[in-house]
């Protein structure tokens, strides 16, 4: 029989998660460990992939048309890349149901969930109701929240094929912002660092997901 957490879920399969995939991976930092073992994924997801929800591997977002969440391991080499401090302004981008907004809220920090997809923002407001610290918002995911930064950390969900410009203009000064950058070459996930006026890149780790919308190169046209 499956062992249960206090918050309910399937705690051993967490757990192996955890050990197996996160600590294998190269996952060291405590409070991303703790967070992934505390936030049930098998909530955020559609219904019939619940019993897959803690394999290495994107799952559909409850509710979303097309969103899905990142793999397990992606997403926590990310937040420890973004080095996430309590009391941090996050801003979420492209998380879908709500997933990557919870864990983000279990390690202290304060967060805007943007999302574009009605659904994912519907349901990822029903999952969230009553966290502290948590605002979901819906709109293009490529303009941001503005006038909810500036941000301490972004954690953009997906990948993108175009530079996010207006995310980074959104950084505070020592700001950080992960994503998967499929602007050229292999997707990579990679971290971006405001100083001053400046930010900076440093290449993480080669990861493949889902380009998200508003993201993708304009449209050209061949005579």
């Amino acid at each position: 029989m499956a062992t249960t957490s206090p918050a309910g879920g399937d705690f051993e399969q967490r757990l192996q998660m955890v050990n197996s995939q996160l600590r294998t991976g190269d996952v060291v930092d405590q409070e991303v460990l703790a967070a992934f073992l505390d936030t049930l994924r098998e909530r955020f997801v559609t219904a019939a992939s619940v019993p897959l929800a803690y394999l290495d591997r994107p799952a559909p977002a409850l509710g979303a048309r097309t969103r899905r969440l990142l793999r397990p391991l992606t997403l926590a080499r990310m937040l420890q890349a973004a080095a996430v401090k309590a009391g941090d302004r996050t801003l979420d981008v492209g998380g879908g149901s709500g997933y990557g907004a919870a864990l983000l809220n279990r390690m202290g920090a304060v967060v805007v969930a943007l999302e574009s997809d009605p659904g994912a923002v519907s349901t990822a407001r029903e999952l969230l109701a009553g966290r502290a610290n948590i605002a979901v918002v819906e709109g293009p995911l490529e303009a941001g929240a503005a006038d909810r930064g500036p941000f301490d950390v972004i954690v953009v969900e997906g990948a993108f094929r175009v530079q996010p410009g207006a995310l980074l203009g959104q950084l505070a000064d020592g700001g950080r912002l992960v994503g998967i950058d499929a602007v050229m070459g292999a997707p990579q996930a990679a971290l971006y660092e405001r100083r001053g006026a400046g930010v900076s890149r440093r290449a993480l780790f080669e990861a493949a997901a889902d380009v998200l919308d508003g993201f993708q190169p304009a449209a050209t046209f061949a005579f």
